[in-house]
């Protein structure tokens, strides 16, 4: 009785474990690759309650979650030959975890596969742009130029990269100090050249606003040339006529024109006979 008692109880723990090892679940986070005898057969993205073969068939777990890459700095050379220490990092998950097994297995794997992979890339990127451009001016491109050749490569491992950026890009304190100099003396230049522009176009300008002053005064002395003498040709026309109307009013009226100019601070020395006289002499007729 004991006997068979022993047995029943091996049989029941051995049916336990047979049970326990059919069924695996998978979590909303979680995707699963199946293998048998260490051959995989089929991945699982989706959750849910599954049934393997005990013994078998081996259900390896990877996550879906986008993982972080922080690569260690490194120095990479720029167009204009100048050593540069990078530090980036990459944002990326598994997208497949059938090819994702089949090539790095695991996490520790595919960093290692991206770290070349990346590494290269950029080598390539910033041997295309010089130092002043990796710093200041197209690092945003640069980094967007890395991605999409990293990550097409990065599909070969199941990988899917999201994103790839440059947390630090600093120059080796060896010549960190002598790089700035040169940096900074051909800033200068650049702004001396803009400034000594500006100033010739202004010099330009300036000439082109005298010129155009020249012309206007001389149009509108022109101008005034003319109206003035078509006024003294009128003026001139009118006495004239006055003058052929009746001589001797026009005598009188310039006699007494010359009259009220006369000032008393002023000598004058006529003789009796002139024609200035003739009203007081004989009066007016």
């Amino acid at each position: 009785m004991k006997k068979i008692i022993s047995i029943a109880g091996v049989l029941l723990i051995l049916a336990v474990m047979l049970i326990g090892g059919a069924f695996y679940v998978v979590n909303v986070d979680q995707q699963v690759v199946v293998t048998y005898l260490g051959k995989p057969v089929k991945n699982i993205k989706e959750p849910g309650l599954y049934v393997k073969i005990p013994f078998l068939q081996k259900a390896t777990y990877f996550s879906k979650k986008i993982l972080d890459y922080d690569a260690d700095p490194r120095i990479v050379i720029t167009e204009d030959k100048k050593n540069l220490l990078l530090d980036n990092y990459c944002k990326w998950y598994i997208a497949e975890p059938l090819k994702f097994f089949q090539s790095v297995r695991t996490s520790n794997g595919a960093m290692s596969r991206l770290d070349d992979i990346i590494y290269s890339e950029i080598r390539v990127e910033l041997g295309n742009h010089t130092l002043t451009e990796v710093i200041a001016a197209n690092r945003a491109e640069i980094m967007k130029n890395v991605t999409a050749a990293s990550k097409k490569k990065a599909e070969e491992y199941g990988i899917e990269i999201v994103d790839i950026r440059i947390k630090r890009a600093d120059l080796p304190p060896e010549n960190e100090k002598a790089v700035f100099a040169r940096m900074v003396s051909e800033r200068e230049r650049i702004a001396k050249r803009y400034r000594s522009e500006g100033q010739e176009e202004a010099k330009k300008l300036r000439a082109k606003a005298d010129k155009e002053k020249r012309i206007i005064l001389a149009e509108a002395y022109k101008k005034v040339q003319q109206v003035k003498g078509e006024t003294d040709s009128k003026t001139i026309k009118i006495y004239a006529d006055a003058y052929s109307a009746n001589e001797s009013f026009y005598a009188f009226n310039k006699k007494l024109e010359i009259y009220d100019k006369l000032s008393e601070s002023n000598k004058y020395f006529l003789t009796t006979e002139s024609d200035i006289f003739e009203l007081f002499e004989k009066g007016v007729k």
